[in-house]
C-alpha cells in the first residue's frame, strides 16, 4: 500500500493551516513577527515531523504515512510539536537550548498541551523504517552498540567516552 497517496489534498492543506494556526499563536503570545515556515511532506520511517534550520532558511518536513495513519492525533500533537521547535528557534537564536527543554515545554504549554511529550507512542508496522547498523564498541566496564553515524565519526578522529568508566570506547574486532 502507498501510504503517500493515502494522504489527500485537503488533509495536506489541514495541516498546513494547522502549522500557519500555531505560528500565528506563538507571533501573538510573544509579540514577535514569525514567517511561515515551508512546510514538506517528505519524511520516512518512524518519525512524524521534523523542524530544519540550514542557514537563515527554516521549514517543517512532515511524514505523510503516519498522518495518513493518525491524521487527527498528528494535528494535535505533531504540528504544535514542531512549531514549538520553530518558535524557540527564532525566539533564543543564540542560545543552545535542548531541543525537548524548558523552553520548548514552555513554548508547548502556551499552545495548551499540559504534558508536552518528545515522541508518540504509534503502531507503525507496515512502514518502511530505516534503521542504522550498529557496531560492536568496548570499554573497561562493558559493551557498547554505537550507530553508523558515530562509527563513522570515530573513523574520523572523534572520541566517545563511556559514562560509566570514561574511558574512550573502542572498536571491537570480530576475534575479541
Amino acid at each position: 500500500m502507498d501510504e503517500k497517496a493515502c494522504l489527500t489534498h485537503q488533509q495536506a492543506q489541514g495541516i498546513i493551516e494547522k502549522t500557519q494556526h500555531y505560528v500565528s499563536l506563538a507571533a501573538n503570545i510573544y509579540e514577535v513577527k514569525l514567517e511561515a515556515p515551508e512546510i514538506r511532506f517528505d519524511i520516512k520511517g518512524a518519525a512524524w515531523g521534523c523542524f530544519v534550520r540550514h542557514g537563515k532558511r527554516r521549514w517543517i518536513r512532515y511524514n505523510p504515512s503516519l498522518f495518513c495513519r493518525y491524521y487527527t492525533e498528528g494535528l494535535n500533537e505533531t504540528v504544535p510539536h514542531e512549531v514549538a521547535h520553530y518558535a524557540v528557534d527564532v525566539l533564543f537564536p543564540k542560545n543552545r537550548c535542548k531541543p525537548h527543554g524548558a523552553e520548548w515545554k514552555a513554548v508547548m504549554r502556551r499552545f495548551g498541551i499540559e504534558n508536552p511529550r518528545a515522541t508518540g507512542d504509534y503502531d507503525i508496522s507496515g512502514l518502511d523504517v530505516r534503521r542504522q547498523h550498529r557496531y560492536d564498541y568496548s570499554c573497561r566496564c562493558r559493551q557498547h552498540q554505537l550507530t553508523s553515524t558515530r562509527h563513522y565519526r570515530i573513523l574520523r578522529g572523534k572520541q566517545y567516552l563511556c559514562r560509566g568508566c570514561g574511558e574512550v570506547l573502542k572498536e571491537l574486532t570480530k576475534k575479541e
